[in-house]
């Protein structure tokens, strides 16, 4: 249900006016797309959004992955503070894959988790799903794009 509640929500994400050849620009640019939906340890979703704000999307663009989005969901009974549920994109599967292996690897990357689990874990379970984009998807409208910088 969350899943499809994730993907109609998606629906919202404002769009582009692109014509259709830009639109299919895009589309090769970001082949693969991954939905990712944390669920923190009890308390700690606010711990979980300032080490995404001021150290993960850093990384994740240091290492070949771009940040498309990335919402709170509101609190429910099964998940009382909400997750953290966002979108990267890549090129491949294969560079998804590499991109992973080096942002786990990196030192700073591996700091970050120290400092930020020194009174314990932040993360309870991960959720990931692969997505393509239809034929008939419009082009997202990044911060980029309106004339925003993107967060630190």
């Amino acid at each position: 249900m969350l899943r499809l509640y994730l993907l109609a929500g998606l629906a919202l994400v404002p769009t582009t006016t692109a014509a259709p050849a830009q639109q299919a620009q895009h589309a090769r640019q970001d082949a693969l797309f991954e939905l990712r939906i944390y669920y923190p340890e009890k308390g700690k979703l606010a711990a979980l959004n300032a080490r995404f704000r001021d150290h993960t999307m850093t990384l994740f663009a240091k290492h070949g992955m771009r940040n498309v989005a990335y919402w709170n969901e509101e609190p429910t009974e099964a998940a009382p503070e909400g997750r953290l549920v966002y979108i990267l994109s890549y090129a491949d599967r294969t560079s998804r894959d590499a991109s992973w292996k080096a942002f786990g690897a990196d030192p700073a990357w591996r700091a970050v988790v120290a400092s930020s689990e020194a009174d314990g874990k932040i993360v309870a379970k991960v959720e990931s799903i692969f997505m393509t984009s239809t034929d008939y998807s419009p082009g997202l409208l990044t911060a980029k794009r309106r004339g925003h910088t993107a967060p630190r």
